[in-house]
């Protein structure tokens, strides 16, 4: 077990995206998961049912336990839901002897179409916590949010991408999995230069997770010594396993199978 990373986010009841699918994902990459709980959530396949935060001061308490004791080698954020809970993990994280390797996933908005953030976390995330990044992991309509870009096609996509690296940022990662066509096109771009990623898309309705499971797995490989772009293959390769593995669970988007 190598690559310690502690994960902020909100846990799924449902047990396929969230804190749940972050610890399956670190686990199986042979990494050792550690969280702070931001918020409780009552989901299932077909959606979030309901929402309770968790005060600001107890997310930071679960951080500094952590980080005190155990420690970390990444961070990876989730599910943080208004401005006190993105404020509160920045002030620990600014507070570090040492930075630390930071993958955010700014979850927004749920597969079902739940908000999960308020418009003044955003404005705090794009202020004070990108920043502290290593790299972002946007979707589309996330990537659109931030950047103020529509993204109709990969084009767009180089556009929104390119605008993100000017919040502060120093990579991006780009998910093209809500655009149309046979493959899904994501893009890393670095203030180097942009590279193109393509996968053959499964055609399923199994994908509940995949953003959380893709950002845990990008964090345990950093936590892990490997660098940005290997580490961002081989999370990708593994997601792919894990949607193609999906056990079926569930009337609505169902989760992946973490074991593969």
């Amino acid at each position: 077990m190598r690559g310690r990373v502690l994960v902020i986010a909100g846990s799924d009841s449902g047990g396929g995206a969230g804190i749940q699918a972050d610890i399956k994902t670190i686990a199986a990459l042979g990494g050792y998961a550690m969280t702070a709980v931001t918020a409780v959530t009552a989901q299932d396949t077909r959606g979030v049912q309901g929402i309770w935060p968790m005060p600001a001061a107890a997310v930071q308490a679960q951080m500094r336990c952590v980080l005190d004791d155990i420690g970390a080698d990444a961070v990876k954020t989730g599910m943080l839901g208004d401005a006190a809970a993105v404020a509160a993990v920045c002030e620990v994280l600014e507070a570090q002897p040492a930075r630390l390797p930071l993958v955010v996933d700014p979850v927004m908005i749920a597969k079902g179409g739940a908000a999960l953030m308020a418009g003044a976390a955003l404005a705090m995330l794009k202020r004070r916590l990108l920043p502290l990044a290593t790299l972002l992991t946007p979707n589309v309509p996330e990537a659109e949010v931030l950047s103020g870009l529509a993204i109709t096609d990969e084009a767009a996509m180089w556009h929104a991408a390119e605008a993100l690296l000017t919040l502060g940022v120093p990579a991006v990662l780009l998910k093209g999995g809500h655009l149309p066509g046979e493959e899904v096109t994501d893009l890393l771009a670095t203030e180097s230069g942009v590279t193109i990623l393509r996968a053959r898309r499964i055609a399923t309705r199994h994908t509940h997770g995949t953003g959380c499971t893709l950002a845990s797995g990008v964090a345990a490989g950093l936590a892990q010594g490997m660098a940005l772009a290997p580490a961002v293959e081989r999370a990708r390769a593994y997601v792919l396993r894990a949607i193609a593995a999906a056990p079926g669970f569930g009337a609505g988007h169902g989760p992946l199978n973490h074991s593969v």
